[in-house]
């Protein structure tokens, strides 16, 4: 595994590498969800490439971005131990050597639930998902099904711009409790990760009503909602039926729908989806 920190290095190998490339795109502090991209990727392609990279631009002023939980060395023996062939670790001075001047701002798809709740994150995704696409030139790109709405901008922007790039969506991974995994569950105290259970429970109570026969959206949201006020430690930041392609709000539920929450457990915002079929 040959771990590289300079764009041009970086480009030096990928020229090096022949048939399809599979890249996982991360910040670090990898957990076994991380590790199920890698896999898939190592499966499906004759070399892996992971990035690792805190992206400023996709923090607020307010949010975590210097406590975001980070341990490099764990990371790289992961990936070793996981057969990627290279691990880019590029810096903010490579990634933003200037003011940048030029953003990737994806419409209509972002101005709803995360992006609603966090101005300007989805113009920092993009951008840097944009700019490791550039760099990496892989053939196949690996994200998980936790952030959604993610997918669904990065899939936008690959059809709207022309990018060459298959975008693979895995299944989410989950404790055994249902919790999404997740770097930020590492914030949780014991109490807290107990009572983070409860966005899990949400959307199981959504799939039973919808496998029930219950097709109006903002009856699954009230009692989704009613479900997560009972736990003490739950502060709800939205609950969402959406449609699955426009994430546009859904009355009446006709076809697969995105059921979608962003909690806060203490002081830990937590996210997950499931999709009613």
């Amino acid at each position: 595994m040959q771990v590289v920190r300079k764009i041009s290095e970086l480009r030096l190998l990928r020229d090096k590498l022949d048939g399809r490339v599979g890249f996982v795109p991360t910040m670090g502090y990898l957990h076994e969800g991380h590790l199920a991209l890698v896999k898939q990727a190592r499966a499906e392609n004759s070399a892996v490439i992971v990035s690792i990279y805190v992206n400023p631009a996709q923090f607020g002023p307010r949010e975590d971005f210097a406590a975001y939980p980070r341990d490099l060395n764990r990371d790289l023996k992961l990936l070793r131990v996981a057969g990627v062939d290279i691990v880019f670790l590029p810096t903010d001075d490579a990634m933003y050597p200037t003011e940048l001047s030029t953003w990737v701002v994806v419409e209509k798809v972002t101005g709803t639930l995360e992006g609603a709740s966090r101005p300007g994150h989805f113009r920092g995704v993009a951008t840097v998902v944009a700019k490791l696409f550039n760099i990496v030139r892989p053939s196949r790109a690996y994200f998980g099904q936790k952030d959604a709405q993610q997918v669904i901008v990065i899939k936008r922007m690959v059809a709207d711009l022309d990018m060459r790039i298959e975008v693979v969506v895995v299944p989410t991974l989950r404790e055994t409790d249902g919790l999404a995994m997740s770097s930020r569950n590492s914030y949780l105290n014991r109490e807290e990760r107990q009572a983070a259970a409860v966005l899990f429970k949400a959307l199981t109570l959504a799939r039973r009503l919808k496998r029930e026969g219950v097709t109006d959206a903002e009856q699954i949201r009230r009692q989704m909602v009613s479900l997560i006020r009972k736990e003490p430690l739950a502060a709800i930041d939205y609950v969402s039926i959406a449609h699955v392609d426009t994430l546009q709000e859904m009355d009446r539920i006709e076809g697969p729908a995105l059921a979608s929450l962003a909690v806060r457990i203490g002081r830990t915002r937590l996210i997950d989806n499931t999709i009613l079929e």
